[in-house]
Formats: structure tokens, sequence, C-alpha cells
């Protein structure tokens, strides 16, 4: 039987591969501080193996629609050179939990009425969430607007 060891680190075409992400994008994502790697003494980047679960992390959450920004942050909180545990990643779900279900509350709003807006063309109705959220225009009276500029 043979066994062949894991390796502690991987290369960025290791890492990619395994992850689904392009190694530009992985450069990408170090170079904003989502991910970290080490250089190697030919100066070739090595990633620990708990990078794996931060691009996967990296991933789910642009799909959801979460800024970079917020989910660096959201990493910064998290240890380095090792897996968080369940604990940490819990703790971090949890801070995001109010800000998806207020995002999936304006999804289904918008599922909901997106019926109402489509062949009006108008988009000045005052249920009109989209166009005129609040229908501030509405509240100025009928007829055109000019841009006041100051």
């Amino acid at each position: 039987m043979s066994t062949t060891a894991i390796p502690k680190e991987l290369t960025v075409g290791e890492l990619a591969r395994r992850s689904g992400v392009t190694t530009s994008a992985l450069r990408f994502y170090e170079r904003e501080g989502l991910i970290s790697s080490h250089r190697t003494a030919g100066n070739q980047r090595r990633y620990s193996r708990d990078m794996l679960r931060r691009v996967a992390f990296i991933r789910v959450s642009q799909r959801v629609g979460i800024p970079l920004s917020v989910i660096r942050d959201a990493l910064s909180v998290l240890p380095t050179g090792r897996a968080p545990s369940r604990e940490e990643w819990a703790a971090l779900s949890a801070h995001w939990r109010a800000d998806l279900d207020r995002r999936i509350q304006q999804l289904l709003k918008l599922r909901d009425e997106l019926d109402d807006c489509i062949g009006c063309g108008c988009l000045t109705l005052e249920r009109c969430v989209l166009a005129n959220p609040y229908d501030v225009l509405g509240e100025q009276g009928v007829g055109p607007r000019r841009l006041q500029v100051d």
C-alpha cells in the first residue's frame, strides 16, 4: 500500500485546481488582502491548506452579493496559519445573518412587485421600489423636473 503525504502547502496552481478559481483570481484575492501566501527561496507562492476554506468562503460570499471589502473585514477576524474552528466560522456567519435576511427580503419584494413595472414604462408609480423609492418625485407634483445645479 502506497501512502502519499498530504502537502501542508499548495502552489498557486494546486490551489486554483482544488478551489475552482483561476490563478489570476487568487493573485487578485491576495493583493486585496483576502488570502495570504509566503514565498519560497525560488520566489514561488505557497499557500497553507486553510486557504482552501477561505477561497470557498470568498466565492460563496461573492455569489450572494457581498462586497469584497466586507468579506475582507470578516476574514480579518479569523485566525491565520490554521483553519478556523467551527465556533469561529459560526461567529462569522452570525454577524452576517441580519444583512442576509435584509437582502432576502429585498429580493422577495423585487420578485413579487416586478410584474407591475414590466410594460408600464412610466417609472413613476407610487409603489415602485426600483426606480422611485419612497415616491420622492411624486411628492413634488406632476410634470417634468429640471435638474437644479447649485
